[in-house]
């Protein structure tokens, strides 16, 4: 089955890096303007998920959430998860590594909208600026 969420292998790489460091981790992709397409990496636990996240699949063997609000938004879409230069938000935890993750996505074609139970979208589907596919 196609995946949700993925990772580059820079990100495999610093999801290692951290896990080392911390322990087990946890990922949570929200809306809050502050967020904007920065995942939050946390030690597992640390994050209260609840009814309204959805579990999207793991990257680097570690769980990725999605506020259920954005994931109305985004789930004709296959998120990307990638590393910049840069802090990232303040909580988390790569931040002080000077390199953070960044969204990207691609949307999904016919045939993986057919697996994932997708019908076509309703109207028109934007995808952030850094979008892997431009």
């Amino acid at each position: 089955m196609v995946a949700r969420v993925t990772a580059t292998p820079s990100a495999i790489e610093l999801i290692e890096i951290v896990r080392r460091q911390h322990g087990d981790l946890m990922f949570h992709q929200s809306g809050g303007c502050c967020d904007g397409s920065s995942p939050m990496c946390y030690p597992r636990g640390e994050f209260q998920v609840g009814g309204q996240d959805v579990l999207l699949g793991e990257i680097g063997g570690q769980p990725f959430y999605i506020g259920a609000a954005q994931y109305g938004y985004w789930k004709h879409t296959q998120l990307i998860i990638d590393v910049v230069d840069g802090r990232g938000g303040m909580f988390s935890l790569e931040g002080p590594l000077g390199r953070r993750f960044l969204t990207r996505s691609r949307l999904f074609d016919e045939v993986e909208r057919a697996e994932l139970g997708l019908p076509p979208p309703e109207r028109p589907v934007y995808t952030c600026v850094g979008d892997s596919g431009s």
